[in-house]
């Protein structure tokens, strides 16, 4: 009969823990920051098929970096799990920091108990009011939560391009700013000899939770809107989903109850009833 050998479960943990960061570390970057109008999500992203930012629910958003398929299975955990007690009870009973722990107490969960961790890092964000009342929340593998103060970056070079972030993010910022801001940190890092790299508009996933919105907040910037943006034209902070400012419609009751769901990735794109 072989004999199996023995490893601490101290070894395991460090072998655990080295194959995830190695998986995340693969991954392309990501940036989440807060600005006046709400929280931007930037992601150097090669396909325009499998997202890496994507809404949860009404006012939350999700970004990711690692393997996408683990990643994606956790978003779509949420989003039943926000569906359900937003039905159940109400919808603003549906909070960023439950999600967070949710998320948490799932990776920790596999963490120790599967053979193989998920190879993920993933931020929750909620927008509030004021930019003081944002909440970014990231979670990683080893289902560990931070409360992130207003701005942080997921991936391989995550504290490189944090340092740049940290240097020049302010609360104030406009939505140009904080896109060119975003850019410019994750361009710093990857060039050869340690030189910044060029990040084409068609190589970035950018949304936003627009604070101003009622009802379904998160919102994709692609196309002419994300150019102008990137090229520092005031204009684009004003129609964040495409080339069209949105007319602004006296809030209702009903503007409260979206009737459509984050489940479905189909709606992203879409305009949510007013």
């Amino acid at each position: 009969m072989a004999m199996q050998f023995y490893a601490s479960p101290e070894q395991i943990m460090r072998d655990r823990s080295e194959l995830a960061r190695k998986g995340v570390a693969r991954g392309r970057s990501a940036v989440v920051v807060s600005y006046t109008g709400g929280v931007l999500f930037v992601a150097e992203n090669l396909s325009s098929a499998l997202h890496k930012v994507s809404e949860i629910y009404d006012r939350i958003g999700f970004a990711a970096v690692g393997r996408y398929n683990e990643f994606e299975n956790l978003r779509r955990a949420g989003v039943r799990m926000a569906d359900l007690n937003g039905l159940s009870y109400d919808r603003r009973d549906v909070t960023g920091r439950a999600l967070a722990n949710a998320f948490a107490q799932t990776l920790g969960a596999i963490f120790t108990e599967q053979s193989k961790p998920f190879e993920v890092e993933i931020c929750v964000a909620q927008v509030g009011a004021t930019v003081e009342e944002d909440e970014l929340y990231r979670i990683t593998y080893d289902g560990s939560v931070n409360d992130e103060p207003g701005r942080m970056a997921m991936g391989g070079q995550a504290e490189a391009i944090t340092n740049v972030l940290k240097s020049d993010h302010r609360a104030d910022m406009s939505l140009s700013e904080a896109v060119r801001l975003s850019v410019r940190a994750l361009s710093s890092v990857g060039g050869e000899g340690g030189a910044s790299r060029t990040i084409a508009a068609n190589q970035l996933e950018v949304a936003v939770l627009d604070r101003a919105r009622v009802g379904r907040a998160f919102r994709r910037i692609t196309g002419a809107a994300l150019t102008a943006l990137l090229e520092g034209d005031a204009a684009g902070d004003a129609a964040p989903t495409g080339g069209r400012a949105k007319t602004p419609t006296a809030p209702t009751e009903e503007a409260h109850k979206p009737t459509t769901s984050a489940g479905s990735a189909d709606l992203e794109g879409k305009q949510a009833p007013e």
